[in-house]
């Protein structure tokens, strides 16, 4: 377990290179994921030179177990609100508009790429492809 959270980490420092070394408007631990998510879709072509923290179901175990403890991760960000109580005081009818809209349009967009792709699977699945 300790070798997968090294590799999950050792992900996570490389997105924080990446991102403050170029620059980049995308934050590290986003570019970190998709590191990992790269290293897991190659594990497989080039295990034989893996450590043994990425072979086999250590990553997997170490990922469940901290999701099971996802809750406890959430505890900074509330005290984060709490200490900037005073931004949502005066930005807070700012804020809530941007997220109901913000939903609104994630959910619109997500019918209108839906729409699309379910006609083409079904089309699919009644030519026989």
């Amino acid at each position: 377990m300790i070798g997968g959270l090294i590799v999950i980490l050792m992900c996570q420092l490389a997105g924080e290179a990446v991102a403050r070394g170029l620059g980049v408007p995308i934050p590290g631990p986003v570019i970190g994921m998709a590191l990992l998510f790269a290293l897991l879709l190659l594990r497989d072509r080039i295990a034989s030179r893996l450590p043994t923290a990425m072979s086999g179901d250590t990553l997997e175990k170490t990922g469940q177990g901290l999701l099971s403890h996802l809750s406890l991760l959430f505890i900074p960000a509330g005290v984060g609100v709490v200490q900037n109580l005073g931004v949502f005081a005066e930005y807070g009818v700012a804020l809530g508009a941007a997220i109901v809209i913000s939903t609104i349009l994630a959910l619109l967009t997500t019918a209108w790429v839906f729409l699309p792709v379910a006609r083409l699977t079904a089309h699919d699945e009644r030519s026989g492809s």
